[in-house]
């Protein structure tokens, strides 16, 4: 290991995955990423929900939010509104984020903080032992949905394209070189990035296996072009085979820190700036009148 990732570990800590879990992958990639961006720990944050994937922030050595079952994103927006300097990296599965979570997904991709959101989907509720998640598949049988599942399977890289989402992308636990790149873009690029990421659940999700994703997955050819919305929208769409690879690039939106009032005059982070106890006093006592 060398010294830049071995910055970001936690050394020898017992992690609660089970052997062979997606997760692993993930781990050692995003240390891997952040590690060859040469960002410093103490400047990286953060924020997970409730579930196996929201324990990943637990396991790497930097600031740490861990909230609410499905609220990862608010805090996060707040935190990079508080101090832009930092880089903010959301940490989530399918169910925490596409579930509980759906609508602060939706309306933080609407706000556009300058945050990246990386979401495990694995198809199923591992933490919960194996509950359908928003993202299986039709006939996905478990022990709630005996009969299988019946309800289309949540899009989330259909839906972030149409409310134009900044940066779209999609990776596979198994193929970490691949992801690594890819995570690499999405937390430089400035705005809302979504990496939604294939991670087999090897206890209880025995149909989409490493090599079910393997066979059922493609990346898109160099010819594709992220520019093009509509083309990218027609891709995530896409069922048979469902594509890897940077989907949608926008780079023209303006993120939510920008548009702050707190930022029109006064550059210093929020953080940082002195209290006004006169002007806080006096706001409060305005609310008891």
């Amino acid at each position: 290991m060398n010294a830049e990732i071995k910055a970001f570990d936690m050394g020898p800590i017992d992690i609660a995955w089970c052997p062979g879990c997606g997760n692993f992958g993930i781990l050692n990639v995003l240390k891997e990423a952040v590690a060859e961006l040469n960002l410093a720990p103490e400047n990286l944050m953060m924020v997970s929900g409730i579930g196996q994937a929201a324990k990943e922030p637990h396991y790497l050595k930097c600031n740490v939010f861990n909230g609410l079952h499905g609220r990862a994103v608010p805090p996060a927006t707040a935190i990079k509104a508080a101090n832009p300097g930092l880089t903010v990296i959301v940490d989530s599965g399918d169910g925490d984020m596409y579930g509980e979570g759906g609508n602060h997904f939706i309306h933080a991709i609407r706000r556009n903080p300058d945050i990246t959101v990386i979401v495990h989907n694995n198809m199923v509720y591992g933490l919960t032992k194996g509950q359908a998640s928003p993202t299986s598949r039709i006939g996905f049988k478990t022990p709630i949905q005996v009969e299988g599942v019946f309800e289309e399977p949540f899009n989330p890289l259909s839906v972030a394209i149409a409310l134009d989402a900044p940066f779209v992308a999609r990776a596979f636990a198994g193929d970490p070189e691949k992801t690594k790149e890819i995570l690499k873009k999405a937390i430089q690029h400035r705005g809302f990035s979504l990496v939604d990421i294939f991670q087999p659940c090897v206890s209880f999700n025995k149909i989409n296996t490493y090599q079910w994703f393997k066979d059922n997955t493609y990346y898109l050819e160099d010819a594709h072009d992220p520019q093009e919305r509509s083309a990218a929208f027609r891709r995530a769409i896409e069922d048979e085979k469902l594509p890897l690879g940077i989907f949608y690039i926008n780079e023209k939106r303006t993120i939510f820190e920008d548009k702050l009032a707190a930022y029109r005059k006064n550059k210093a982070p929020l953080f940082d700036r002195a209290v006004n106890y006169d002007k806080l006093s006096e706001l409060i006592n305005s609310r008891k009148r």
